[in-house]
């Protein structure tokens, strides 16, 4: 039972495990301190459920807001970097995540939308279907970033998020990213939404084969390609280079037909049963009558793209809550219960901390 009488369910995120994080028990020291109150996993009342209403997105440009109503403005300073509305949001429920290209640039692979990164056009499937000059330009930028992105490894953020699953708390994944990295941290309950670059699909026959192996025909059709390369890398695994002409290509050992990445690219359409596994993980957030239902964690994604934003659309439909943590604002932060202007490394930890490391099916 948690502290505001909130009946949880195993693998929750009680208030109590909240204040076994570190920078959040350092507040609540603080605030004893200062008020010469309890640091029992009690909140003080200008707290006590700030982040669980409905309301504006709250962040560093509303820094009043983010202790609740009634608050008093000599305590801001006490507000630490992990963002407590969000916190107090997530305590208590099972979760749903929601990852963009935000999450992975800490292991290195760049990201379209975040700030400072370049304006970037990537090719889209039409462009691709063209023939052998958009595939050869695809494939050499390729060829250069594969060689870079096979060695990427998962950060703080991922390994979080497969740590909230195995102790119950997340019961569902769906990542926009292709590149791999949330399956190498150990997370299962995930839906690689838009594929995995990682393998390749053969347009003609349909045959799935590993990338790497595509990367060796790679380097015995082109030596010293990679090497002689010299663009900046680009994210899903691409490369900014100008000059791909000569770049041999290699067909399918199978029948001889064009390869294509088994990712969803720009202008494609994400496979139908996919976006009804992922609707379904939403689903299952919403409050069944007299418990508290669950929360769909955004992290890492701009939502500039439908195939992501929807599923927040879907949500808020069901009034169920919304976090996103991103660095910069996002398409969705108008239907977000909580906002929170921070970098996944940091913020995911920090709840992954908060959750009691036991095993509970979802339901």
């Amino acid at each position: 039972m948690s502290p505001d009488g909130l009946a949880l369910a195993d693998g929750e995120i009680g208030w109590a495990g909240l204040a076994r994080v570190p920078a959040y028990r350092e507040v609540l020291d603080r605030g004893r301190r200062r008020w010469g109150r309890s640091t029992s996993a009690r909140w003080p009342p200008a707290w006590t459920r700030s982040g669980t209403r409905a309301g504006p997105a709250v962040g560093p440009e509303r820094p009043a807001e983010r202790l609740g109503a009634g608050a008093d403005p000599a305590t801001l300073d006490l507000v630490p970097v992990l963002d407590v509305p969000a916190l107090e949001l997530l305590a208590g429920r099972p979760l749903v995540a929601l990852t963009g290209a935000g999450l992975s640039t800490d292991s290195g692979i760049p990201d379209y939308r975040g700030p400072g990164s370049p304006r970037r056009t990537p090719m889209t499937f039409q462009e691709f279907l063209t023939g052998e000059p958009a595939q050869r330009r695809y494939w050499a930028r390729s060829c250069v970033g594969w060689a870079r992105m096979a060695h990427a490894a998962p950060n703080a953020g991922h390994r979080a998020i497969a740590e909230l699953e195995r102790a119950g708390v997340l019961r569902g994944l769906i990542t926009q990213n292709v590149d791999g990295l949330h399956s190498a941290a150990g997370s299962r309950e995930l839906i690689d939404l838009h594929g995995r670059i990682d393998t390749v699909a053969c347009l003609r026959c349909e045959r799935r084969s590993p990338r790497a192996e595509l990367q060796e025909r790679f380097t015995a059709l082109n030596p010293g390609f990679v090497e002689a390369a010299l663009g900046a890398a680009a994210p899903d695994g691409d490369a900014e280079l100008e000059d791909t002409d000569g770049f041999r290509l290699a067909a399918c050992a199978g029948c001889g037909g064009v390869l294509k990445p088994d990712v969803v690219f720009f202008g494609e359409n994400v496979p139908r049963d996919r976006v009804a596994r992922a609707y379904a993980m939403v689903d299952a957030l919403a409050a069944p009558t007299g418990r508290v239902g669950g929360a769909l964690l955004v992290a890492g994604s701009s939502l500039t793209v439908m195939s992501g934003l929807r599923f927040v659309r879907h949500a808020h439909r069901l009034d169920v809550p919304v976090v996103i943590v991103n660095r910069g604002t996002t398409r969705g932060d108008a239907l977000a219960t909580v906002r929170v202007d921070a970098g996944c490394s940091e913020f995911l930890p920090a709840l992954a901390a908060a959750a009691d490391p036991v095993s509970a099916a979802p339901g």
